[in-house]
């Protein structure tokens, strides 16, 4: 009986070929690691950036292959891997490859030391903040390379998550993805208690996550007797059809195990009520890292998100899809209204650009509660140009840093009164940053117009079965409007602004010069004549503490300046030639 039994396995087919750009990706962060322990100090750095780097290039290039032959004129169609545990169809190569493109910028930014050469990362992340041992960390130049292969891994857990093809291999894929990112966002150099503060809080939100993720993964499988997407959108067309005659219970057993999941994955795009850890997480991280989670997560989870709604909710008994769409519809409008109206109160480039992140899930939510394939692809789209555009603002936020006492230059310059008269200082980097806010705020001939008008229109259309979502829209366009005031402020102050007074004291605001050429630090000038403004810090988003450090503008290396160019050449012309990027997501862009 053992014997019969044993002879009728069959052992699933593994797609090596679709397997590729995560082997790639994974086995270069497995090199990394064993670069850490075999390779000279001197010349990790270098090995670990080509390493990743070419990583990121050789996956997406493999991508690309494969989206044509299986999605291209004579293309194959989906690809079930492992029996499908994951599914790879245009949907998901799409978002795979918006990963691996966002980044790849992001580790430009990561790589880019500048020319005060020090990167973001503490010399030893495990050291206490202020101890000696850090100090002497320091003295002695040690730099972190150890970041380079958690990211890998980072971005591998990413690739999996919006082709998962059941809850378990999602939920593995959203450990892989967050584990190393509760370590690299305790990473920073400076402000080293803030940023382990944030390391903490995004440990202990995300484990709740995962929890929450994973007690509906388990209900539903009490559900439906599988944890696959599509054995649990059978059974749930057939508890729709048969629903008068099941027990109470059987509908309510699927509606809470969805709500759970859900709570897991909106806690990932950083959703209300699960925002929390938003801002925070924002400021505290090294700047680099921010724009790498700011972009990157938010494409995985999404993609994540619409896979499940797509293949479950909408499949649900009616009186349970109703339930769900309510709670989402809530979660949509809460979402727009905090992240606008609170970012309009933010005084820290980075707590704001946070809550700007939390508007645009808003705005994705959006597209998604359209629940017709119009709206999938405004997803795709949406996050194209977000992804894009945030991590070029985050390199900006890198080159604007503060000059110590001594006229070495520290951190980054976060206070958005520092960032008076930056666009007289550096206007191409003004300008660059202008235009990133711009964007997101949706103002046309930007590609962040494009995104949301296609996800607004969408929402608009819906289908016959789920209907319109125009109120929806009607609370977009008013949390748009107030986003527009906190965007332009930062451009007002930028360009239109100076160093400023309060009660009679001179404040000194943005008093610094630029590196010399061979990068031995930035010294405080004098401060230029300036103009007066009454107000107190208390008062004034503009006005800075008296004595605040004087502000310098520090030269790329060649990372962050790749990467500004390439994220505002994407939104000029996404912005204002839309049209190959909308065919190319259309033509491409479908679930299987």
């Amino acid at each position: 009986m053992i014997a019969q039994a044993a002879s009728t396995f069959v052992p699933p087919e593994v797609q090596w070929f679709a397997l590729v750009p995560l082997m790639v990706v994974l086995g270069a962060g497995v090199v990394g690691v064993l670069v850490e322990s075999f390779v000279p100090a001197r010349a990790r750095r270098p090995v670990q950036t080509v390493l990743t780097l070419g990583a990121l290039v050789g996956a997406l290039a493999v991508l690309v292959v494969q989206g044509w032959q299986w999605f291209g004129p004579e293309g194959t169609g989906q690809v079930l891997v492992l029996g499908g545990s994951m599914v790879l169809d245009g949907f998901s190569v799409a978002l795979q490859g918006t990963i691996l493109l966002c980044a790849f910028l992001a580790v430009l930014v990561v790589t880019d030391r500048t020319s005060a050469r020090q990167d973001a990362f503490a010399p030893s992340a495990a050291a206490i903040p202020g101890s000696e041992y850090e100090e002497l960390a320091r003295r002695r130049g040690l730099e972190q390379t150890e970041v380079y292969p958690l990211l890998l891994f980072a971005v591998g857990g990413m690739l999996v998550f919006p082709a998962a093809g059941d809850l378990v291999t999602m939920f593995v894929a959203l450990e892989v993805l967050s584990l190393p990112l509760y370590v690299l966002a305790g990473m920073a150099r400076r402000r080293r208690l803030l940023s382990q503060e944030a390391s903490f809080k995004y440990f202990v939100l995300g484990a709740f996550a995962s929890a929450l993720f994973l007690f509906g993964t388990a209900l539903l499988y009490g559900f439906s007797g599988s944890v696959r997407l599509d054995g649990i959108a059978r059974m749930s067309l057939t508890v729709a059809q048969d629903a008068p005659g099941l027990p109470e219970g059987w509908v309510l057993l699927w509606l809470v195990g969805i709500l759970l999941v859900l709570a897991g994955l909106l806690f990932k795009v950083g959703a209300v009520p699960f925002q929390a850890w938003t801002p925070d997480v924002y400021q505290g991280a090294p700047t680099p890292i921010t724009g790498f989670m700011a972009a990157c997560t938010k494409v995985a989870a999404f993609g994540a998100l619409v896979r499940v709604v797509y293949l479950l909710v909408v499949n649900a008994p009616p009186e349970a899809f109703d339930a769900v769409k309510a709670a989402l519809w809530t979660v949509a409008v809460a979402t727009m209204l905090v992240g606008a109206v609170v970012g309009a109160t933010q005084t820290d480039v980075k707590r704001m650009l946070g809550y700007s992140s939390i508007a645009h899930a808003g705005f994705l939510l959006v597209a998604l509660l359209g629940f017709n394939a119009q709206g999938v692809r405004a997803v795709v789209l949406y996050l194209l140009v977000y992804g894009v555009s945030t991590v070029g603002a985050f390199a900006v936020v890198t080159l604007v840093r503060e000059v110590g006492p001594g006229g070495e230059v520290v951190g980054e310059a976060t206070h958005l009164g520092q960032w008076a008269g930056l666009g007289r200082r550096s206007p191409l980097l003004a300008a660059s940053f202008s235009l990133f806010l711009l964007s997101f705020a949706g103002i046309p001939l930007t590609a962040g117009f494009i995104a949301k008008f296609s996800a607004f229109e969408a929402a608009v259309r819906g289908t016959p079965y789920t209907g319109s979502a125009t109120a929806l829209v009607v609370v977009g366009v008013i949390a748009s409007a107030i986003a527009v005031f906190f965007y332009v402020r930062v451009v007002v102050i930028m360009f239109f602004s100076r160093t400023v007074e309060g009660d009679g004291s001179t404040v000194a605001v943005g008093a610094g010069s630029a590196e010399d050429a061979d990068g031995r630090g930035a010294t405080a000038e004098e401060p230029e004549p300036h103009a007066t403004q009454q107000g107190t810090p208390q008062r004034s988003s503009v006005v800075v503490a008296e004595g605040a450090p004087a502000v310098t503008v520090v030269r790329s290396e060649w990372g962050s300046l790749v990467t500004v160019a390439v994220a505002v050449v994407t939104v000029l012309l996404v912005g204002v030639f839309p049209q190959p990027v909308l065919d190319l997501v259309d033509g491409l862009t479908r679930l299987g």
